[in-house]
């Protein structure tokens, strides 16, 4: 099996645009959690989450690409900015960038985990207001008659094309030239660790030499904070302090916020980024996924299978929990998520858990769903820097847990890290990390 390494890190979330400002937000311990700005939120009880700062999606394509950015939905730019963040990261020459790549790009892979992806209610409001009939209580109705013959066609005709979630890898395929194994993978909160985890094992088979997988998703809209809110996720308690709103595995949780962003990495054939003088950021050595159908909206109060996750991926990387020294989690900060949390990571790390450096990042950043792919890249960027981000909000663990976290960053020596994550429905993914 070839091994596979991290030559590539995109990042964009609410803490900047890029991987440095990630990164350096992270240890500052700072937070990108504030009131929405993209549209009024006064009629819901949350009206907080985590934006991305403002972005010229034409900065980061190329010029002949830029009149595809009108079929572009907030999603689809947020994966193309990261993947441009981690082209130039890795110091690959792309169609993008080069009419002459340094790559084969049969042999280079996409996997991008994605959202189901919520239509701008003001294209669907002006279609659907020439269709607008009446009831016989007089209220308005839809009218299907004249939705197909007048309102449809209000709607540009490639309207459809900016709400698939395939459209994030296609874009991000086209711009750079890439036709190898290529997969849209739509599973909630866990899609990038799973993307990341197919990539890894297409690489592993020799089937490509390269790939950029992760993923990502905004629920900053009014339809994503509605589903949000009536599955009694978000906190409604943090509207007038947001940065200090979300606290994961603390006694005084209250619930989540709704974040955007995303993460891709470009994984490379060990030996073939080694030839290349490719920086490295750390090699991925293990990944495994389950899942465990307890429930479409609750999470299993065990956390038994989430615990599978991670045993069989430190199994697959040949390691033990005693080799782990940093655990980046998912840390939602709801607590009956966090506490079933806690014991799927007791059940994988025992005592273990206990001296394992704990970096939840919700606090900082809002639940990015799909785009969870940022919270590999911290658990990848801690043992290439020797640094652990902070968890500012997490004072006092529920519960009377003793877990090592610290409200600062803080330096280590450490060569191993896990990220782990599940989303409701069941899906249970982590990913294993050494440094070379």
């Amino acid at each position: 099996m070839n091994r596979v390494v991290i030559t590539g890190i995109g990042v964009i979330s609410p803490l900047g645009v890029g991987t440095e400002a990630f990164w350096d937000g992270l240890l500052a311990g700072d937070s990108g959690v504030r009131t929405i700005r993209q549209f009024d939120p006064a009629g819901f009880a949350c009206q907080i989450a985590g934006e991305v700062p403002p972005y010229k999606i034409g900065d980061f394509v190329p010029k002949s690409y830029r009149k595809a950015t009108k079929v572009m939905a907030r999603d689809i730019e947020l994966a193309v900015i990261a993947a441009d963040v981690a082209f130039k990261d890795a110091g690959l020459q792309s169609r993008a960038y080069s009419e002459t790549p340094d790559f084969d790009g049969a042999r280079f892979g996409c996997n991008i985990g994605a959202g189901l992806i919520s239509a701008e209610l003001n294209e669907l409001a002006a279609a659907m207001n020439v269709a607008r009939g009446t009831g016989e209580d007089g209220a308005n109705r839809l009218d299907l008659t004249k939705w197909g013959r007048d309102g449809m066609s209000q709607l540009t005709p490639l309207w459809l094309l900016k709400y698939l979630p395939n459209m994030l890898a296609c874009h991000v395929t086209i711009i750079h030239g890439l036709c190898g194994p290529s997969n849209t993978i739509t599973c909630a909160d866990a899609s990038s660790h799973l993307a990341i985890g197919e990539a890894f094992r297409t690489i592993q088979r020799g089937k490509a030499d390269l790939a950029i997988c992760g993923g990502a998703e905004s629920k900053i809209n009014p339809m994503g904070i509605i589903r949000q809110s009536l599955l009694h996720r978000l906190t409604e308690t943090g509207n007038d302090h947001p940065e200090q709103a979300v606290r994961p595995f603390d006694t005084d949780a209250a619930g989540t916020v709704a974040g955007e962003g995303g993460g891709l990495f470009i994984l490379e054939e060990y030996e073939r980024a080694r030839k290349r003088g490719a920086k490295i950021y750390a090699e991925l050595v293990g990944f495994a996924a389950n899942q465990d159908a307890y429930s479409v909206t609750e999470t299993d109060p065990t956390g038994d299978s989430y615990g599978r996750a991670i045993t069989n991926a430190l199994k697959d990387a040949a390691l033990a929990a005693a080799d782990v020294d940093v655990l980046v989690p998912h840390g939602l900060g709801i607590p009956a998520f966090d506490r079933a949390e806690l014991r799927g990571l007791q059940s994988a790390f025992g005592d273990e858990l206990k001296r394992i450096a704990l970096a939840p990042l919700k606090s900082a950043m809002g639940n990015l769903a799909s785009g969870c792919g940022a919270d590999a890249a911290a658990a990848v960027m801690s043992i290439h820097s020797g640094r652990v981000p902070g968890a500012p909000n997490t004072k006092k663990v529920i519960d009377g847990q003793l877990l090592n976290v610290s409200t600062e960053a803080r330096e280590f020596a450490g060569k191993v890290s896990v990220s782990s994550v599940y989303s409701l429905g069941g899906q249970n993914a982590a990913l294993v990390f050494r440094k070379v």
